[in-house]
């Protein structure tokens, strides 16, 4: 690197300087730490599928060279970009859908990796961080996305429920959930036939997939990555993301995750923010997840950022309300709690003068929270992580008002490597089989609210 270049992730060229030769070398995989994770059945899982791990895909191998990379009967030449629109359902009459997509195949070769945003359409994080990846800040000659320099492809959905974002709703036309819908059916319902065009034409041709999320109706969620730990690439992604928070999950019936893991193609699923709403934490997060985690497969330069210490979580803590009335929440979501410690309180205003307190269970960390102020006895308050150990690793990175500060937030952290970061497990499992199962109307469907 010329010593008059701009530093990249925020490293200076002194550090770079004296960062120890080791660290220089282009290694696909750093090794991985499992010890302490979580529950033993599933670390001994999750060693085993990192056992199977090998090289390159002989696919897109330096060796195989560069070819054109071919969409929907286009041949994208190496080092273009093309900006494209994708019919969601095949027809001669009717509304068709056609979703915007950007396709960047680069010079060099490498993974095909999908970007997606709004499968939940009134989901608006993902579409915002990725219609501003698509923007002529980071994409073009000597942007971050440069064809030029790139190895491999990498193509942006924004929208894909372009149906529920025009309608600002969460599922498709239909009443039915896209992400509960895949691989699909080509003979089925209306989302069951989008769902099976996506998976043949989009999701089955990648190698790595981010999906980009926020929580459902009426809560919020701290920026944090979903995947299932166990399936080897999936687990590596979910890492170089670059954030503190990720929850070892297999996905729904039906989801996006879950069905590429089956498929054996990597998929991380993205949450941060609200529906309804352009949290812009949560959108710069996203940005600086996507683009560490391309550095991390050598697709593009530079050096991935990491963060001090990771949660990884197999299972969690709910709190809720013993009463009825209006909510008012005193730790939002990303507060560190004590056990006893008050998160909300809760009036009636047909009894003025009363109030009760809502106290946390446990220690730990407020990874979701309710946002509709209306509640009843049993409704769920907030989403908690109960953290045993590592307390003081994750105390030195809360804000002035006891939030976590997301890697990314504040500026891009230093690079390290993975045997610096501190693992912190968090046992247990998920009431309802996921993460979110408690969320939903039908608390005993796993089915109903994960993303």
């Amino acid at each position: 690197m010329p010593e008059d270049e701009e530093p990249r992730n925020g490293v200076s060229e002194n550090a770079r300087k004296n960062k120890p030769a080791p660290r220089l070398k282009r290694r696909r995989y750093a090794p991985i730490k499992i010890a302490n994770q979580i529950p033993m059945r599933r670390r001994k899982e999750i060693e085993k599928a990192l056992g199977e791990v090998g090289g390159s895909p002989t696919k897109w191998s330096r060796n195989s060279g560069t070819k054109n990379h071919s969409f929907m009967r286009k041949r994208i030449k190496p080092g273009t970009i093309r900006h494209l629109e994708y019919d969601l359902l095949d027809v001669e009459i009717g509304e068709s859908w056609p979703v915007p997509i950007s396709i960047i195949h680069g010079s060099r070769p490498g993974p095909v990796v999908t970007l997606l945003g709004a499968i939940h359409g009134d989901e608006l994080v993902g579409p915002l961080a990725l219609t501003y990846l698509c923007g002529p800040n980071f994409m073009g000659p000597d942007r971050v996305f440069d064809a030029n320099s790139l190895a491999g492809t990498i193509r942006i959905v924004p929208i894909v429920n372009l149906p529920g974002y025009r309608r600002m709703i969460r599922d498709f036309p239909d009443n039915r959930d896209l992400n509960r819908a895949f691989p699909g059916n080509p003979d089925s319902n209306t989302t069951s036939r989008v769902a099976n065009r996506l998976w043949k034409n989009i999701i089955s041709t990648s190698d790595y997939i981010v999906d980009l999320h926020t929580a459902g109706k009426g809560r919020t969620n701290i920026p944090q990555i979903r995947a299932n730990l166990a399936h080897a690439s999936t687990n590596r992604i979910a890492r170089s993301f670059g954030i503190e928070t990720i929850l070892d999950s297999e996905g729904p019936k039906g989801s996006l995750r879950r069905v590429a893991n089956e498929h054996d193609i990597a998929c991380i699923t993205y949450e941060g923010g609200g529906p309804d709403e352009a949290d812009p934490e949560s959108v710069q997060i996203a940005m600086y997840g996507t683009i560490n985690l391309l550095r991390s497969l050598r697709m593009l330069p530079g050096y991935p950022s990491k963060p001090r210490f990771r949660i990884l979580a197999s299972g969690s803590v709910w709190i809720r309300s013993d009463q009825g009335g209006l909510l008012d929440v005193l730790a939002p979501a990303g507060s560190f709690v004590e056990e006893g410690e008050i998160v909300a309180t809760i009036t009636d205003p047909e009894i003025p003068g009363v109030h009760h307190d809502v106290v946390s269970p446990i220690r730990g960390l407020l990874i979701s929270s309710a946002t509709h102020p209306f509640v009843n006895s049993g409704s769920p308050i907030g989403h908690l992580l109960p953290v045993k150990r590592g307390v003081s690793t994750l105390k030195r990175r809360l804000d002035e008002e006891g939030c976590l500060i997301i890697s990314g937030s504040d500026g891009e952290p230093p690079w390290r490597d993975d045997e610096e970061i501190e693992d912190i497990a968090v046992f247990g499992e998920w009431s309802g089989g996921s993460p979110d199962a408690e969320w939903g109307p039908n608390h005993s469907n796993e089915e109903e609210d994960d993303s």
